[in-house]
């Protein structure tokens, strides 16, 4: 019996001890910060690709020397073109521009090289520019960049028709040649890899010019001066 009596309040003591022992160690733990995982970051991609469709803008200017008053024309055209865009960090980048036009030189001024078919030709003109993009303002991401243009001239044709003045062009050839290029565009982006892009520049392409005729051998320059003018969808990698 003695030992009875010991033990009750011994299990008393435990309960309300226990009871109050629970809710301060239940607070102790409620209160300790909770650790999450850095939500990993993406990796950075340098690598861009935009498919863009181009208006290629010509100036009529040129002219054949051995016509005193004469002129050249060009025609303008419209083409696919394909661009690869590698950043150095997020502001620096070279961007690649990739496609081939084709154009139609006529002649125009002087009564012996107006209405000249002078002939046509496709141009290659790869343009390589370094590219400052401004990042601050979210999803709209304007750039400017400067560089060079190598155009390559292949399957040329002469016109072979005659004028008003009864002169032919037997032989065209434009000769390959740089030219310093700017531009200016920007990216709108949709979401991080998907966006739509605006793209201008411009090239001060001038390349000397030679062919045969009925009333002999002809020099020139063809000057370009070509307005690039872009618009299409940019993915970035």
């Amino acid at each position: 019996m003695k030992t009875r009596a010991v033990l009750v309040p011994s299990i008393v003591a435990a309960a309300i001890l226990g009871g109050v022992a629970g809710p301060t160690l239940a607070a102790d733990v409620s209160q300790q910060p909770i650790y999450k995982a850095a939500p990993a970051a993406e990796a950075f991609n340098p690598w861009m690709i935009r498919v863009r469709a181009l208006g290629v803008l010509t100036r009529d200017s040129g002219s054949v020397d051995q016509v005193p008053g004469s002129g050249l024309a060009t025609s303008d055209t419209v083409v696919p073109e394909l661009d690869i865009t590698y950043f150095f960090n997020k502001n620096w980048a070279a961007e690649l521009i990739l496609g081939v036009t084709k154009h139609h030189v006529t002649g125009t001024g002087a009564a012996a090289t107006d209405g000249l078919d002078v002939g046509k030709a496709w141009l290659l003109p790869p343009t390589l520019t370094l590219q400052y993009h401004f990042t601050e303002f979210g999803a709209f991401k304007p750039y400017v960049g400067a560089g060079v243009n190598y155009t390559v001239f292949f399957g040329q044709t002469a016109g072979n028709v005659a004028n008003g003045a009864g002169v032919i062009v037997t032989r065209s050839h434009l000769h390959n040649t740089f030219a310093p290029a700017v531009q200016f565009g920007f990216d709108y982006m949709i979401d991080s890899h998907w966006g739509f892009n605006v793209d201008v520049k411009k090239l001060w392409l001038r390349p000397t010019w030679d062919g045969d005729s009925n009333v002999g051998a002809l020099t020139g320059r063809v000057n370009l001066d070509p307005w690039l003018i872009g618009a299409g969808v940019t993915y970035k990698f």
